[in-house]
């Protein structure tokens, strides 16, 4: 019997949401104040996520729920939703997130280091893939193509740079 990928997600996510408590006994969530009750959304949020992602692919999430999805790995048994909206109220973007340097992101209340370790892994991954689409192709050979290098490689440093395109 062949069990195709989403079928091997689908165990894999049931399993985790029925090992992995949202908080571990006794512990409280460091978003919730006073005790107040977790939010309706939680039960199955983890899962649900992860369906509409496989089904619909990226273009299916917003950004703070794609940020979500990479937060749940650094952070397996606490709610990141209110991370993921603290992260790109600050860095506006999925993109500022993924670029952002350590002590920036570190002013964030709730950014560990597996989260800025997880955050860069998916940032290095994506400028891997940008680079192995154009290894071997005209790069600049059109307009559009000399934009998205240039968002690809500068949008986002926090030190400027010059550099000579010829």
């Amino acid at each position: 019997m062949h069990i195709t990928e989403k079928e091997m997600m689908e165990h894999e996510s049931d399993a985790d949401e029925a090992e992995l408590p949202l908080f571990l006994q006794g512990e409280m969530s460091p978003f919730l104040k006073g005790g107040a009750k977790l939010p309706s959304y939680i039960k199955g949020h983890r899962k649900r996520l992860r369906h509409r992602f496989m089904d619909g692919g990226a273009s299916a999430v917003p950004d703070y729920e794609l940020l979500e999805l990479v937060l749940f790995r650094a952070i397996p048994r606490r709610d990141v939703k209110p991370l993921a909206r603290a992260l790109l109220d600050q860095f506006a973007d999925f993109n500022g997130v993924l670029s952002a340097p350590f002590d920036r992101l570190s002013t964030v209340p709730g950014v560990s280091s597996a989260v800025f370790e997880e955050l860069k892994i998916v940032e290095a991954a994506a400028h891997r893939l940008a680079k192995a689409k154009i290894i071997g192709q005209p790069v600049l050979s059109c307009w559009d193509a000399l934009l998205s290098y240039c968002q690809t490689t500068l949008a986002h440093r926090s030190i400027e740079e010059f550099r000579v395109l010829f």
